[in-house]
């Protein structure tokens, strides 16, 4: 099982921000990223490379950085092109065994409310259930 809570730690391993949060929170400091979980509009099962069950977990990150939006794109693509290349990895004790971007790159989300600019990145992460 994976939850976002796991997967918002591995995320420290992965990422360049200084805060990483799950579910919503009020005053977001700068330089952060946060995890949700997203709708699944497919099978939550699959099969692949034969008679292994694979689980899927569709995650969107939200990259919620500065009030620069050069920097914000810029402190996105890093992460998406750091998780783009990753192959086979654990988040805990879950392997994972690939995971899909659903976004051809982190997506302008604007700014909030206090002028902090804002990338989305969608992905899916294709894990073993129960280990």
């Amino acid at each position: 099982m994976l939850l976002l809570a796991d997967i918002k730690d591995w995320l420290k391993t992965v990422g360049n921000a200084e805060h990483y949060y799950t579910g919503k929170l009020d005053n977001k400091k700068q330089k952060s990223i946060g995890v949700y979980q997203r709708a699944s509009y497919g099978p939550k099962k699959y099969s692949i490379g034969g008679s292994k069950k694979y689980e899927v977990k569709n995650v969107s990150l939200l990259v919620h950085w500065n009030e620069n939006a050069k920097e914000t794109e810029t402190a996105a693509m890093e992460l998406f092109e750091k998780l783009e290349e990753m192959k086979q990895f654990r988040i805990n004790d879950t392997k994972v065994y690939f995971l899909s971007m659903q976004v051809p790159e982190p997506v302008d989300v604007g700014t909030d409310d206090n002028g902090i600019y804002e990338r989305a990145i969608w992905l899916d992460l294709y894990f073993m259930k129960g280990r």
